[in-house]
């Protein structure tokens, strides 16, 4: 299929171009939403600014709208974003939501198009072993029990995985974030033609939650 995918920088949408891209389908567009406040329900915000990079980095270009904040205009708006580009379908990063991925289910039915879905219902842990091997990925935005703000630019590896899980046994945090526990970001992936470089960061921590805010970044190729 010819496909626009949802890019947010992180991890899931990243992974599912990838699995895309492996099993044959053609990703011709990427769709990101500006979310107006940092607690959209459908959203990614963390870094959002970076998807403009994402898109030079793999070479795909990017349509991108910036959206009120109001849960049905959010939605409104994506329908408009793939309503624009010519697809098949469209890719997304959903694992275990409902919320997210039964919205944007109905977009695509009301559209014509399929949802194409390769994460969902996978296994969390499975997921994040097979993304580490792939992804250079770190974490941007930390909001759960027993994350701190040590947690902000950690790189994805199996250290932090078992992090995670400790973090899930104590305070049932989601260890692929589904929960909104915390956002990442993807520098580098399979697809990607150079990797992104972040040359300054300022971390920000407001109580209970943090993020990493990105200041400048560029990119530079791949060794």
């Amino acid at each position: 299929m010819k496909l626009a995918a949802l890019i947010s920088g992180g991890k899931d949408s990243s992974f599912a171009i990838y699995r895309a891209m492996q099993e044959g389908h053609v990703v011709t567009d990427l769709i990101t939403i500006v979310p107006a406040n940092e607690d959209s329900y459908m959203f990614h915000s963390a870094n959002i600014h970076l998807t403009g990079l994402i898109s030079e980095a793999c070479g795909i270009p990017l349509t991108s709208l910036a959206s009120s904040g109001e849960k049905e205009k959010e939605l409104e708006d994506l329908k408009r974003a793939l309503g624009s580009v010519q697809v098949d379908g469209v890719a997304v990063g959903a694992i275990a939501s409902e919320y997210q991925a039964s919205r944007v289910r109905s977009i695509c039915d009301e559209l014509g198009i399929s949802m194409y879905a390769p994460l969902w219902h996978n296994d969390p842990e499975s997921l994040l072993l097979e993304m580490i091997g792939l992804m250079d990925i770190r974490i941007v935005k930390v909001a759960a029990g027993g994350m701190d703000e040590s947690w902000l630019g950690r790189r994805f590896d199996e250290k932090l995985i078992g992090d995670l899980k400790a973090l899930n046994r104590k305070y049932r945090v989601h260890i692929a974030g589904e929960g909104g526990e915390y956002e990442s970001l993807v520098l580098d992936a399979p697809y990607y033609k150079k990797r992104i470089n972040l040359i300054e960061t300022e971390k920000v921590w407001m109580g209970d939650y943090g993020v990493m805010k990105v200041i400048r970044a560029e990119l530079m190729e791949k060794l």
